[in-house]
């Protein structure tokens, strides 16, 4: 990028502070324009947003909690990236990463800084929509103040999906199949395939358990999409879908993929 990408750290550990500070100094594209030790000073900060590009954010602080900051910054109209620092433990991370949000994990190291800036610079570079942003980061402070944690999540009816710089928003009754490809997973749609830089643990207990199912540790299948079951070797089995799509089956999960199979042809 040819101008600077302009940060805000909010804070309320003078250390977690100066560890971002010292961490952003090396890289010269990054300008920092403030420091808040709480969300009122982060809140009269960003009364000019358009002087922010993200906003480095830490959840747990006295007084008001970066949650609340986290929902103003959601509802306005074109809100920076917001990168969560947290401590919380793993089920909240995969929380962030459902709703394709950024998160700094504490302690977080060099090597996981450098990604979440490298994240952060592609969403930039390519001009991502803010309408796709403000919506992923909507969602994700909705559900926890309607369920009280990123632990208790609710089915969702959309999954909001980072790939290659970009997020969109994409409609769960679409969905056929979901299958895991490294760093991410596959959602099979209709007429296209997408990529979501997620795990796919992080999906299941999102998804409606009476529409999906899971056939293996890597790939869910919608049920009504179930087709046809073969085997391929000594204890190895493949699901054909009604859309054409094959995904491994388990042996952990085979019997409940036959009871499918035999339900759909029967009705």
């Amino acid at each position: 990028m040819s101008k600077k990408i302009r940060a805000l750290i909010v804070d309320d550990e003078l250390l977690s502070r100066v560890s971002i500070r010292l961490a952003l100094a090396v890289h010269r594209e990054w300008q920092i324009v403030d420091e808040c030790s709480s969300v009122s000073q982060a809140r009269y900060a960003l009364q000019d947003e358009a002087l922010i590009d993200v906003v480095f954010l830490d959840i747990q602080m006295p007084e008001e909690s970066g949650m609340v900051l986290a929902r103003e910054i959601s509802r306005l109209n074109a809100p920076p990236i917001v990168v969560f620092i947290t401590a919380y433990q793993h089920y909240a991370v995969e929380a962030f990463e459902f709703h394709a949000l950024d998160y700094l994990l504490k302690p977080f190291d060099d090597e996981r800084f450098q990604r979440a800036l490298a994240r952060v610079s592609e969403l930039l570079t390519l001009r991502c929509s803010s309408d796709y942003y403000g919506d992923a980061l909507r969602r994700y402070v909705d559900d926890v103040a309607t369920y009280g944690s990123p632990a208790q999540t609710p089915i969702a009816n959309t999954i909001c999906i980072r790939s290659i710089g970009q997020i969109e928003t994409v409609i769960v009754d679409e969905v056929q199949c979901l299958v895991s490809s490294g760093n991410y997973v596959e959602l099979h749609l209709a007429n296209r395939t997408v990529l979501h830089r997620t795990t796919l643990n992080s999906l299941i207990s999102r998804l409606d358990p009476k529409v999906f199912m899971q056939v293996h540790r890597c790939a869910m299948v919608r049920r009504d999409q179930c087709a046809k079951l073969a085997v391929t070797g000594d204890g190895t089995y493949e699901l054909t879908t009604r859309s054409g799509d094959t995904v491994p089956v388990s042996e952990r999960y085979l019997q409940s993929v036959r009871d499918v199979i035999n339900g759909l042809s029967v009705s």
